[in-house]
């Protein structure tokens, strides 16, 4: 998932998975980086890490009330504008316990602890990739590629307790979240989050600046 192959330590193995998911065209079409932090799986007990800068950030009326709501459940959306210009780091680990990964993600604030957003990623379902934040709460996924990068866009969302599980209908839905992951050259990205209501609009946008940095054992 780095760039910087050298100084892994042998951290990481060949990870196909995103390869499968986009087709071999697909695949091709990516930027070299792009393919390089989306190609590597990280052996157990490994992380790579992140570091970057929230660069802008926008919500309307309906986003501040739903991404406050959102924090009963684990806070899955940024929900303080105070982040804009505040330091951003990721973190992903790979589950040593199932096909998937840990991501963390945390976002500065002018005041107080910075906010902290835990999710999984796994690769299983009926679109191949899925994304849990807790609660029983999940999303499936469509990965595609984009202009100088990949985009996840949710397919549907879902409420998943041991065996069972039921997909909400859309009218139920939070709305389409769409994240994308855009090369900007070098060992910089741009990693952007929007949620889009039918009925409300952009209710939450946000871009953050990242670099690639080295996998810690």
């Amino acid at each position: 998932m780095l760039d910087q192959t050298d100084g892994l330590h042998g951290a990481t193995l060949p990870d196909h998975r995103f390869h499968r998911l986009l087709g071999e065209s697909a695949w091709k079409a990516l930027p070299p980086p792009v393919r390089r932090r989306f190609g590597k799986r990280l052996k157990g007990g490994s992380s790579v890490v992140y570091q970057g800068i929230v660069v802008a950030m926008r919500r309307n009326i309906a986003g501040y009330i739903f991404s406050h709501l959102a924090r009963l459940v684990g806070a899955p959306l940024p929900y303080d504008m105070t982040s804009v210009h505040q330091p951003a780091v990721v973190t992903v680990t790979e589950d040593c316990a199932g096909d998937g990964q840990f991501w963390i993600r945390q976002y500065g604030r002018e005041a107080g602890f910075p906010q902290v957003i835990h999710s999984s990623k796994r690769f299983a379902g009926p679109t191949g990739i899925e994304e849990y934040i807790g609660s029983g709460i999940g999303m499936a996924l469509r990965v595609g590629v984009e202009d100088d990068g990949l985009s996840f866009r949710s397919d549907h969302y879902f409420l998943q307790f041991g065996s069972w599980r039921l997909r909400l209908p859309g009218w139920c839905s939070p709305g389409a979240l769409t994240i994308t992951h855009r090369d900007l050259g070098g060992t910089r990205f741009l990693f952007s989050l929007t949620l889009e209501s039918r009925f409300f609009g952009e209710l939450v946008h946000q871009d953050a600046l990242f670099h690639d940095m080295e996998v810690q054992p």
